[in-house]
C-alpha cells in the first residue's frame, strides 16, 4: 500500500518529464518561430505605424505660428492732398509687428484618411515580408527534425545488427568449445561488434549534435535521449491550393498600390482651412494712425494647387507598371512552386516503389541471414561468411530507412511548399 501511495503521489511529475521528453515537429514549429529574432520586428514595425499615423491625426489640431518683425523702410504713404482743417501725418519710416496665426484644417480632399490607409497598408506589406522569413525557418527545422528520425533509424538498426553478432558470437564459442571451429572466428564476430558500437558512438554524437542545433533554434533546452515524434502526413493529390505567405504578401502589396491611386486624387483636391491673425505693432491696421496697436483678421482660405495635375498622369502610369511588376512576380513564384510540387509528387511515388522493392529485398535477405545461422551453427559455414549475410542484410535495412525518411522528408516539402505545413 505504502509503494502504491508513493506511486500515485509521483505520478504527475512522471507524466510531466515524458511529456518534456518529446517533441513534434508542430510544437518545433512554433517554439522556432516564436523565438527567432525577426519576430520581435513585429512589434517595432507596429509602434512606427501607430505613431505615424497618430502624427498624421494632428493635422486636424489648430496650428499655431508666432512672427515679429522690424524694418526700417526709405519712404512711406504719404496724403498731399490738403484738406481744410485736417492734418494727415504719415507713418514712420520704422515699423514693428508680432504676429500669432491660427489656421484650423476644415477639409483636406481627405488628403490625411487616404494617407492613414497608405501607413496601414504598408505596415501590413512589411508584417507579411516577416512572415514570409518565418516561413522559410520551417525549412530549416524540417532539416534538423528529419535529421534526427534518420539517426535513430540508425540507431535501431545498429541494435538489430549487434543483435545478430551477439546470435553468431555465441553459436560460434559453442562450436569452439565441441572443437569444431578455430577461436579465430569468434575474434572476426567480436572485431565486427565492436565496428557496430564504433557506429553507435557515432550515430549518437551526430544526433547530440543535431538536439543541440535544433534547441538553440527554438530556445528550450532539450534532453540528450529526447524523443521526436515521426509526423503523419496526408497529401490530397492533386491539391492546387497554394496558401503560401508569399501569395498574401503580393495582394498586399498590389492594395497598397490601389491606395496610392486613391492618395493622388486626394492631393489634386481644394482644401480649406479657417484662421485667425492677431497681432500689435506700428502701425496697426490702420496705416494713418501712427502709433502702436492691436489688431487681428480672420477668415477662410481656399487653396488649390494645380501643380499635382502636370505630374498625375504620370503618377499613375508609375503605380500601373508596378502594379504589373508584382503581377509578374506573382506568376513566376506560383509557376515555380507548381513546378516544385510535381517534382515533389514525382519523388514521393519513386520512393514508394523503392520502399516495396526494399522491403521485398530484406525478406529475401532475412531467410538467407537465418539459413547462414543454422550453416553456422552447425559448422557448414564460417563466421565471415555468417558476417557477409549479416552486412547484406544490413544494407538493404540501411537502403529501406534511407527511402522511408527521403519520403517523409518529400512529403513534409510538398506540404512546405503548398503552404500547409
Amino acid at each position: 500500500m505504502k509503494h502504491i501511495l508513493i506511486s500515485l503521489l509521483l505520478l504527475p511529475f512522471i507524466l510531466h518529464a515524458q511529456q518534456n521528453n518529446t517533441l513534434s515537429l508542430t510544437k518545433a514549429y512554433e517554439l522556432a518561430i516564436q523565438n527567432y529574432p525577426l519576430v520581435k520586428q513585429r512589434d517595432l514595425l507596429k509602434q512606427t505605424a501607430d505613431i505615424n499615423i497618430n502624427n498624421l491625426s494632428k493635422n486636424f489640431l489648430p496650428q499655431f505660428n508666432i512672427s515679429g518683425q522690424a524694418t526700417y523702410q526709405s519712404d512711406v504713404t504719404q496724403v498731399k492732398i490738403p484738406l481744410p482743417g485736417v492734418t494727415i501725418t504719415p507713418p514712420s519710416k520704422d515699423q514693428y509687428k508680432i504676429l500669432a496665426d491660427i489656421n484650423q484644417l476644415i477639409y483636406d480632399g481627405g488628403a490625411v484618411t487616404e494617407q492613414k490607409k497608405i501607413l496601414q497598408l504598408n505596415d501590413a506589406a512589411e508584417q507579411q515580408k516577416i512572415e514570409v522569413e518565418l516561413y522559410k525557418l520551417k525549412e530549416r527545422v524540417n532539416q534538423l527534425y528529419l535529421g534526427v528520425l534518420f539517426l535513430d533509424e540508425q540507431l535501431k538498426q545498429t541494435d538489430l545488427i549487434k543483435k545478430d553478432i551477439n546470435n553468431g558470437i555465441k553459436k560460434t564459442e559453442a562450436l569452439v568449445n565441441n572443437g569444431v571451429a578455430f577461436r579465430s572466428s569468434v575474434n572476426v564476430l567480436k572485431a565486427e561488434l565492436l565496428k557496430a558500437e564504433q557506429r553507435t558512438i557515432e550515430v549518437k554524437t551526430s544526433r547530440k549534435g543535431l538536439i543541440d542545433v535544433l534547441s538553440l533554434f527554438i530556445n528550450a533546452p532539450l534532453a540528450e535521449n529526447v524523443q521526436l515524434q515521426k509526423p503523419v502526413i496526408e497529401i490530397e493529390i492533386p491539391d492546387n491550393d497554394i496558401k503560401r505567405p508569399e501569395i498574401k504578401l503580393f495582394d498586399t502589396q498590389e492594395k497598397l498600390l490601389n491606395g496610392q491611386y486613391k492618395l493622388i486624387d486626394a492631393r489634386n483636391k481644394p482644401k480649406a482651412s479657417a484662421f485667425l491673425q492677431s497681432g500689435y505693432g506700428k502701425p496697426g491696421l490702420n496705416l494713418f494712425k501712427n502709433e502702436f496697436a492691436f489688431f487681428y483678421i480672420t477668415g477662410v482660405r481656399l487653396n488649390w494647387n494645380f501643380g499635382n495635375l502636370y505630374t498625375r498622369k504620370n503618377d499613375r502610369q508609375l503605380i500601373d507598371i508596378n502594379k504589373k511588376t508584382i503581377d509578374v512576380q506573382k506568376n513566376m513564384f506560383l509557376l515555380n512552386t507548381s513546378a516544385a510540387l510535381k517534382q515533389q509528387l514525382s519523388e514521393i511515388d519513386k520512393l514508394k516503389q523503392l520502399i516495396n522493392t526494399d522491403n521485398e529485398i530484406i525478406d529475401l535477405r532475412i531467410k538467407v541471414k537465418v539459413a547462414a545461422k543454422a550453416q553456422l551453427e552447425n559448422a557448414v559455414i564460417t563466421a565471415n561468411d555468417y558476417l557477409r549475410e549479416i552486412n547484406a542484410e544490413d544494407q538493404a535495412r540501411q537502403s529501406l530507412i534511407t527511402h522511408e525518411v527521403q519520403l517523409l522528408q518529400a512529403q513534409i516539402n510538398y506540404q512546405t511548399i503548398l503552404g500547409k505545413q
